[in-house]
């Protein structure tokens, strides 16, 4: 692409707004704008406790409002008061074994909630294009190994990649409503399990790990031998923006695939001792955690999982910036740091964008 990151989003007249952004990624997300001199604005709920924005003291950063994406009439008023000229919809319910607690509540928010940014986004000529964030356990998975692109079949084996393969019903619908009537252009992206400082979600394997590393409890760890297209977050955000900008400047667009190179992927085992290593060593000193195998959840998500990301690297130049092992290990260093005392979440992330970005 024949521009720096965040150029042609800074010439248009309007911010992007940001679906999600007290989440991980959303948190993620609005510092790196702020670094590239994006304005932007949030629509979330509100952030949950010790979470990385608040922990980052996030509050009142960008023009914000905390409400539910399900809300048609508040996100409306927001979107009309700041009239966006571009939407990243990452606002979502974005956990597996939630999505098994309260499956309705999943395709609700995942389904329902795109629908209304969608429909609201519409009818406001402002808004010029949409990047929907869905997920790349999308894809028919039969365990084969074999790297998903974009055009293979969509099918949801839990409640929460079944909402998702929802959401791609959406966008689909709304492309060719774009098509035939005009309208914003709308990107589906589907990204790999990211990692970084800061997330605390319950159930990921990396908070699982710090909530062990820090309190000395047991870690149980589900599915060992499993693959998945582990990538550091500042990755995958640079896909969304590269995107983003790329159907801005009047190209077409309608899915991307933003994953590491398939052949390079490591299993959660491996993911866990390189993570406890890095923290150690930042840390200097040794954890006497335990990893055990939770029993009886393996057929709760598929054994291997990989997208093929070639298509994101023709359109857009995109690869990886960070390996798998690179982005393991600066996520246990930053945790290490901000455990520690030694530094603070901000100071962190922001460090690591410096290294990213000095690295494109």
């Amino acid at each position: 692409m024949d521009f720096s990151l965040g150029q042609r989003l800074r010439e248009l007249p309007g911010p992007v707004l940001l679906t999600g952004h007290t989440g991980f990624k959303g948190t993620w997300m609005t510092f790196l704008l702020e670094h590239l001199k994006v304005p932007v604005v949030g629509y979330s709920l509100s952030p949950e406790k010790d979470s990385l924005f608040e922990l980052a003291e996030r509050t009142g950063a960008i023009p914000e409002v905390f409400a539910d994406i399900r809300d048609h009439e508040t996100l409306e008023k927001f979107i009309d008061e700041n009239r966006p000229s571009s939407i990243i919809h990452m606002a979502a319910q974005p956990l597996v074994l939630k999505s098994y607690e309260n499956p309705r509540q999943t395709f609700d928010v995942n389904v329902m909630g795109t629908v209304n940014v969608l429909d609201i986004a519409f009818k406001k000529k402002c808004v010029k294009a949409i990047i929907v964030v869905t997920t790349d356990k999308v894809y028919r998975n039969d365990n084969s190994g074999h790297a998903f692109v974009e055009t293979d079949p969509l099918e949801g084996k839990d409640p929460y990649s079944a909402s998702k393969v929802g959401t791609e019903a959406v966008v689909a619908a709304w492309q060719q409503i774009s098509s035939i009537s005009g309208g914003p252009e709308v990107v589906s992206a589907r990204a790999g399990n990211v990692i970084g400082g800061g997330d605390f979600a319950k159930d990921r394997l990396i908070p699982d790990l710090i909530r062990g590393l820090t309190s000395e409890e047991i870690v149980y760890i589900r599915n060992p031998e499993s693959t998945r297209p582990w990538q550091h977050v500042l990755d995958p955000l640079r896909g969304y923006l590269l995107a983003l900008e790329y159907v801005l400047l009047g190209n077409k667009l309608k899915t991307l695939n933003f994953g590491p190179d398939e052949h390079a992927q490591i299993n959660v085992r491996a993911v866990a001792d390189i993570f406890k290593t890095s923290f150690e060593a930042t840390t200097g000193r040794k954890s006497t955690i335990q990893l055990r195998e939770v029993k009886g959840l393996n057929d709760m998500e598929s054994q291997y999982l990989a997208v093929d990301s070639n298509q994101s690297n023709e359109v857009l130049s995109w690869i990886s910036t960070w390996t798998t092992k690179t982005a393991v290990e600066r996520t246990g260093n930053w945790w290490g740091r901000v455990a520690s005392g030694e530094s603070e979440p901000s100071i962190e992330i922001q460090k690591d964008i410096n290294d990213f970005l000095r690295e494109q």
